[in-house]
């Protein structure tokens, strides 16, 4: 005579999962409320690194979206392996947190996350949740010495281009450095018109983007991801243009309410409008290519 295991009821299925997922989720928000606080009131305050809650938002919602492989039984896990990178990451997260070292305290949750998947789901679980997982990277802020090492180049550009732009236009305008005169108007070309930051919360929309698209042509993907840079620097460039001739029309008044009403909308708009045509344009040509070949 045999006898077969009975197979655990919804509720003790239940019960089981909140045991395991509960004290996890209690320990991590216990951890990081305070570091998403302290974001929340000073860096994703200002327009430099206003996108962190949005990538913060994709994060969890993926995480949510992909619930049922925490909730299934692991068939093998990696407690070793797992171990080793969430003790790194909260070494990392811990050193960054006392120094205020942003790039470590926000670094420090991919090792986290990732040495909890593998403790828990192993190297399958980590292997579903790598798109989430990935785009924390985009939430880390920049470090001051590489903004103060890139910003100049990139703001002398912009205005290179502005100047060049407006003048073919016949509008009186000329350049010292990054004060553009136009008018009896002067504007100078902050950090915030540069595109560094733009250029890599763009880079995370394209990123998003690929990843919502699935395209299976790896070429097709890296044209996509070679346009960003050069689509955020053209969108800052469109943005100093319009505030530019916002001032010379209607005064410098309606120009500062330009730069803090519109000018990151007007940012955003015109490169995912750019973004989309010129994925759409890419389709066209490997539309094209398969027909003839």
């Amino acid at each position: 005579m045999t006898t077969a295991n009975p197979t655990p009821s919804p509720v003790n299925r239940n019960l089981n999962i909140a045991l395991v997922w509960l004290p996890i989720i209690i320990g991590l928000a216990a951890l990081l409320m305070p570091t998403f606080y302290e974001l929340a009131t000073t860096l994703w305050d200002t327009e430099e690194q206003g996108h962190g809650p949005l990538i913060l938002a994709v994060v969890l919602y993926y995480f949510w979206l992909k619930r049922d492989v925490l909730i299934q039984p692991a068939k093998s896990t990696s407690p070793i392996t797992g171990s080793t990178i969430l003790a790194i990451g909260l070494l990392l997260y811990a050193l960054g947190r006392s120094q205020s070292i942003y790039i470590f305290e926000v670094g420090g949750l991919i090792p986290i996350l990732t040495g909890m998947l593998l403790i828990t789901r192993g190297i399958a679980g980590l292997r579903s949740f790598w798109f989430p997982i990935a785009f924390i990277l985009f939430m880390i802020p920049l470090p001051g010495s590489l903004i103060d090492a890139l910003t100049g180049p990139l703001k002398q550009y912009v205005s290179i281009a502005v100047e060049n732009i407006l003048y073919y236009f016949n509008y009186p305008i000329a350049r010292n450095g990054v004060i553009l005169s136009i008018g009896y108007y002067q504007l100078l070309v902050a950090d915030a018109c540069s595109g560094l930051n733009s250029m890599f919360s763009l880079s995370a929309l394209g990123f998003l983007y690929l990843y919502m698209m699935q395209y299976r042509n790896w070429f097709r993907n890296g044209l996509i991801l070679a346009s960003i840079l050069p689509i955020a620097f053209a969108a800052n460039v469109v943005r100093v243009i319009i505030l530019t001739l916002v001032t010379y029309h209607w005064g410098d008044e309606a120009g500062q309410g330009f730069i803090h009403g519109f000018a990151g909308i007007v940012l955003f708009i015109v490169a995912l409008l750019s973004f989309m045509l010129w994925d759409a344009i890419l389709a066209l040509l490997f539309t094209t290519r398969k027909h003839s070949a």
